[in-house]
C-alpha cells in the first residue's frame, strides 16, 4: 500500500489527470450541445409573459413549425444565430476530436491484441482482451452511439434546405430523423457519465464505494429477472380472466401496470377502480403479496449478505483497482519525472533505526506517532565487528534465554491470564482465572527463578 500510494502521489496523478481533464472537458461540450443550449428558447419563452401555451411547449430549439415561422427576417443576425452556431460547432469537435479520438483508440489495441493473440473465444469469434474490461466496452459503445448520431446529424439533413435559417435541425428531412438522434444522443450521455465513474481512483474510499455497488448489481438483475417471471405469470392469467377494466386489457397493458404497482408508481385512484372487479382485486393482491412484500425483502436481505461479505475487502479491490491505473498510466509518464522520482527516494543512503543509528541502504524512511506501535523489546540484535559479507556470521554467546527473554515471556503469560480474567464472569470465574495463573507460574519459569534466587 506504501509503494502504490508513493507511485500514484508523486508520478502516475499528475499523467492520469491530465488525460482525464480532456475527457471532462469533451463531455462539458457534449452536455452544452445536447442538454443545455437546444433549451434556451424553451426556457425564454417559459419565462416571458406574453408567451402562448402553444409556443411555450417547445422541447428543442425552434422545435415547433410554428416558432420557425414566427422568426423575423434578420434572424441570422440575432440571438438564436449563435445558439444554433454554438451548437454546430460543439458538434463538429465531438464528432472529430472525442469520435476520432474513440477510432483510434479501438484500432490501435485491436491490433495490439490480435498481434500478440491476446483474444477471449466467444463462441466462434475472437475479441481482442481490452474489450473484457467494462472501459473497453463501454468505450466501444460510446463510439458506435457518435457514429449513429452522425449518420443522424439533423444538421445535416437540413443543409441543402433553403428555409432562411443557417445550421437549422428542423427541416421536413431533419424531423424525420429527429426523435432517433435524441434516443442515440441519450445513449451516448449515459456512457460518457459511466465513464467518468473511472475518476473515483482519486480516493481510496469512494473507490471501495463504486466497486460494492458494481458487485452487488448482479443481486439486482436476479431480482428483475424474477419479478418479470412473475409480471408475466400474472399478466397472462389477468388476460384470461374476464373483466372490463381499460388498464388490464390485454397482456402488454397488464404487464405495464404490475410494474407500476411493484414500484409504487399506481395511485390509490386506481386500487378503488379495482373494486368493482372483485376476482381482479383477488388477483392483484396476491400479485401484490408476492411482488411488493416477498420478493423486495429478499432483494433487501441479498443486497445486506452481498455486502457484508464484499465489505471486508473492499478497500483491497480499490487499491488493486488503483494499481491497475497506474499500471496503465506509467507508460504515458514521462522519463525526466521518473528518474527524478528515483532520486528523491535516496535508496543509496542508508536508513536511520534511531537518532544517530545508521542501518543499511536501499530503504525508505517513514515517519509514525511513538504511540503507534508500542514494543517492549528490541528486535534489532546487535553484533560488534567488521561489516564484510566475507566475514563469517558471529555465534549468539549467550547460550539460554537472558532475562529480557524470560520476563518478556513472564509478561505474555500474565496477559492472557489478565484476559481470561476479564473474559470470565462471577467469583468463579476469577478464581479459575488465579488458579490457571498459579499453575502457569509453577512450571519451568518459576522453577528457573528459585534455581537464580538459590544460586544468589
Amino acid at each position: 500500500a506504501m509503494a502504490t500510494d508513493m507511485i500514484w502521489n508523486r508520478v502516475a496523478f499528475r499523467t492520469f489527470l491530465l488525460g482525464k481533464a480532456w475527457f471532462l472537458f469533451t463531455l462539458i461540450l457534449f452536455v452544452l450541445s445536447q442538454s443545455i443550449l437546444n433549451h434556451l428558447k424553451a426556457w425564454a419563452q417559459v419565462n416571458d409573459d406574453t408567451a402562448t401555451p402553444a409556443s411555450s411547449g417547445g422541447h428543442r430549439l425552434l422545435a415547433s413549425k410554428s416558432g420557425s415561422s414566427s422568426i423575423s427576417g434578420d434572424d441570422n443576425s440575432g440571438s438564436e444565430l449563435q445558439v444554433r452556431v454554438a451548437i454546430f460547432c460543439c458538434r463538429c469537435f465531438i464528432y472529430v476530436f472525442s469520435m476520432g479520438q474513440s477510432i483510434r483508440y479501438h484500432v490501435k489495441f485491436s491490433m495490439r491484441d490480435m498481434r500478440n493473440q491476446r483474444v477471449v473465444h466467444l463462441g466462434r469469434c475472437k475479441i481482442p482482451e481490452y474489450l473484457c474490461l467494462w472501459q473497453g466496452w463501454a468505450t466501444l459503445l460510446l463510439t458506435i452511439f457518435l457514429l449513429a448520431m452522425l449518420c443522424l446529424e439533423p444538421i445535416l439533413y437540413c443543409i441543402g434546405i433553403d428555409d432562411g435559417l443557417l445550421f437549422n435541425e428542423h427541416c421536413q428531412d431533419g424531423e424525420q430523423v429527429l426523435f432517433a438522434y435524441s434516443i442515440c444522443s441519450t445513449a451516448a450521455m449515459l456512457m460518457y457519465f459511466l465513464l467518468l465513474t473511472d475518476l473515483s481512483v482519486f480516493s481510496t474510499k469512494v473507490s471501495a464505494f463504486v466497486l460494492v455497488g458494481s458487485r452487488v448489481v448482479s443481486e439486482v438483475a436476479l431480482f428483475l429477472i424474477g419479478l418479470s417471471f412473475f409480471v408475466v405469470t400474472f399478466a397472462c392469467s389477468i388476460s384470461a380472466l374476464e373483466h372490463t377494466d381499460p388498464d388490464f386489457s390485454g397482456i402488454p397493458k397488464s404487464a405495464l401496470q404490475l410494474y407500476k404497482i411493484t414500484f409504487g408508481m399506481w395511485s390509490g385512484d386506481h386500487y378503488d377502480l379495482l373494486e368493482d372487479h372483485p376476482a381482479l382485486t383477488v388477483v392483484a393482491f396476491v400479485y401484490v403479496v408476492i411482488s411488493v412484500i416477498f420478493l423486495i425483502n429478499l432483494l433487501i436481505a441479498q443486497l445486506n449478505s452481498a455486502y457484508q461479505s464484499t465489505y471486508m475487502d473492499m478497500l483491497g479491490f480499490a487499491r488493486l483497482n488503483r494499481c491497475r491505473v497506474i499500471v496503465e498510466t506509467m507508460p504515458s509518464v514521462p522519463g525526466a519525472r521518473w528518474l527524478s522520482f528515483l532520486a528523491g527516494l535516496r535508496l543509496d543512503e542508508g536508513v536511520e533505526f534511531g537518532e544517530g543509528d545508521l542501518g543499511i541502504a536501499g530503504g525508505i524512511q517513514v515517519w509514525e506517532p511513538a504511540s503507534a506501535n508500542v514494543t517492549t523489546l528490541d528486535m534489532i540484535r546487535r553484533f560488534g565487528g567488521s561489516t564484510s559479507t566475507a566475514a563469517q556470521w558471529p555465534q549468539d554467546e549467550i547460550g539460554g534465554e537472558d532475562d529480557a527473554d524470560r520476563f518478556g515471556r513472564l509478561e505474555k503469560m500474565i496477559q492472557k491470564a489478565m484476559k481470561r480474567m476479564s473474559s470470565s464472569g462471577g467469583g468463579k470465574g476469577s478464581k479459575s482465572g488465579f488458579s490457571m495463573l498459579g499453575s502457569g507460574m509453577s512450571g519451568s519459569d518459576l522453577g528457573s527463578a528459585q534455581g537464580e534466587s538459590g544460586a544468589e
